[in-house]
């Protein structure tokens, strides 16, 4: 089987707000960005969370790309790159390095296969990423909650993909990165002793509304179950939110 997806990237002033994603169909894509980077940061943000996220599936990578530079980048020049200390041939160090070593290591093993498509001329894939990549810009240069999509939803998955670690500040220049910091984990309590006799809740939320009277706060109860409380980590990162920020912002 191939898996055949779009991969793009957007930035608003480039550099500026920006925004990255990978689109399959509308059950299937996933975005994310900054608040400051570049249009190709964008695209290879793209290429990178598509290889992750698919990580834990056997099937061909098919990837409609618009960027000669990043596939150049990826099929080209990254071999002799690496030879060489990851500098050009002129000595000076390679640009958006530290993207591209982590795209090095997540296209280990794997079979993939780019093709170039032109952008903005109407091919479905490449515009419904496009889309997404703006909407992120967008999102980020109003302040507004980020749209990330639901990830990888394949009928057939064997398993979950690996969350991949989003940043949400400005990307590093060199091959330093700045880090940040895992979420705070939303609250939830877990009685082990009742833990295999317990059915897992139906959905994301189940509500507890209590009396709300007058002059009082309405409060809510949120049960997750394992699965629901990791897609809620993983969209928290994506939005570059805490999981209680985007409870917030659902309810």
């Amino acid at each position: 089987m191939t898996i055949t997806a779009a991969a793009d990237g957007s930035a608003l002033g480039n550099p500026g707000p920006a925004g990255w994603a990978w689109y399959i169909d509308d059950a299937n894509w996933a975005a994310g960005g900054w608040k400051h980077a570049t249009n190709n940061q964008g695209e290879l943000m793209a290429v990178l969370d598509l290889f992750r996220s698919t990580a834990h599936l056997p099937d061909d990578l098919h990837i409609l790309c618009d960027s000669q530079y990043v596939i150049n980048c990826v099929t080209k020049w990254m071999p002799g790159w690496k030879k060489k200390g990851w500098r050009k041939g002129d000595g000076k160090p390679v640009m958006n390095v530290d993207l591209l070593r982590e795209i090095d290591e997540a296209i280990v093993g794997r079979s993939y296969r780019f093709e170039w498509v032109r952008g903005h001329v109407g091919h479905v894939l490449n515009e419904a990423a496009d889309s997404r990549a703006r909407a992120v810009a967008e999102a980020f240069q109003r302040g507004t909650p980020v749209p990330t999509g639901p990830g990888l939803t394949l009928v057939g998955s064997t398993a979950p993909a690996e969350p991949a670690a989003v940043p949400t500040t400005e990307p590093a220049a060199a091959a330093t990165r700045p880090v940040r910091p895992p979420a705070e984990p939303a609250a939830r309590t877990v009685d082990d002793s009742s833990r295999s006799s317990r059915p897992e809740p139906p959905s994301l939320f189940s509500f507890d509304d209590l009396p709300h009277d007058a002059g009082t706060d309405r409060h809510v109860t949120l049960t997750l179950s394992d699965t629901d409380y990791a897609r809620l980590v993983e969209r928290a990162r994506r939005a570059g939110r805490t999981p209680e920020q985007l409870l917030r912002d659902l309810i």
